[in-house]
């Protein structure tokens, strides 16, 4: 697919403000992981701290915020593999998010799934999964909008299930122009809910998480199943909304 080329001093007039709320979905095992190793509470703080030495530095300019907002900008390691607004190996990090909770759980949902296709011999895990869902606060006055006029006349390319090449090359571009904040269609999502890529932790409003719910997200031969107790509330994808993309396709939803 050719490239479509956007310069630095073409995307910085198209820069606009963005604010509002961003969720964004981790397994529920940051701190249980670790819990079942030590006796005492005491004893789980001092390995937490020693694990923590032992991960990439913090950028400086992110060390003022939560360590589940701060941990996609780690970028002392080289990045293992190349995703849609962040190459691979050394390069800058980027915190991937959702306007909304429903379009965040339709992503990592994709994302499990692609696992499973890695592994055809592996069966559907027998108890749901369970993650964290957070909210944070976001406010820039430098964005772009991939949705709207006139990006989105590229949206094959900002879309492409497979080639992540012209969305690298944009954000490239993008942050040579200082956008903080990249808004972009989920292509995961059955409704294409807006994504939102931050490229700086100056574009976060609060420091911490300001909203957390718990979910549990199990895999069938009929799709995926999500529920949440606290709303309670429940969504379901059927498999044909994953089918789309080639990594999928080929998934066998009866094992």
């Amino acid at each position: 697919m050719p490239s479509p080329t956007w310069t630095p001093a073409a995307l910085a007039s198209e820069r606009r403000r963005l604010s509002g709320r961003c969720w964004r979905v981790v397994e529920a095992q940051h701190r249980v992981a670790t819990m079942k190793l030590v006796d005492t509470l005491a004893e789980q703080s001092m390995l937490e701290e020693v694990v923590e030495r032992a991960k990439p530095a913090v950028p400086p300019a992110c060390r003022h915020l939560h360590y589940l907002m701060s941990t996609p900008f780690r970028y002392g390691a080289p990045y293992p593999r190349g995703s849609r607004f962040r190459r691979a190996g050394a390069t800058p990090g980027v915190f991937y998010g959702s306007r909304s909770v429903a379009t965040t759980i339709a992503e990592i949902a994709f994302h499990r799934l692609l696992f499973f296709a890695d592994a055809p011999r592996l069966p559907w895990p027998a108890n749901a999964g369970e993650f964290t869902a957070f909210a944070v606060e976001v406010r820039t006055r430098v964005a772009l909008d991939l949705t709207a006029e006139p990006l989105v006349r590229q949206r094959a390319a900002w879309t492409h299930h497979t080639d992540y090449g012209p969305c690298q090359e944009l954000v490239e571009h993008a942050r040579e122009a200082s956008v903080e904040i990249i808004g972009y269609e989920s292509v995961r999502d059955p409704v294409r809910g807006l994504n939102l890529a931050i490229l700086a932790c100056r574009a976060f409003v609060s420091r911490a998480p300001l909203e957390r719910q718990t979910w549990r997200i199990a895999f069938g031969a009929a799709g995926v199943r999500a529920v949440c107790a606290s709303p309670d509330v429940g969504l379901e994808f059927d498999r044909e909304a994953f089918d789309a993309d080639p990594r999928i396709a080929g998934l066998d939803w009866e094992r």
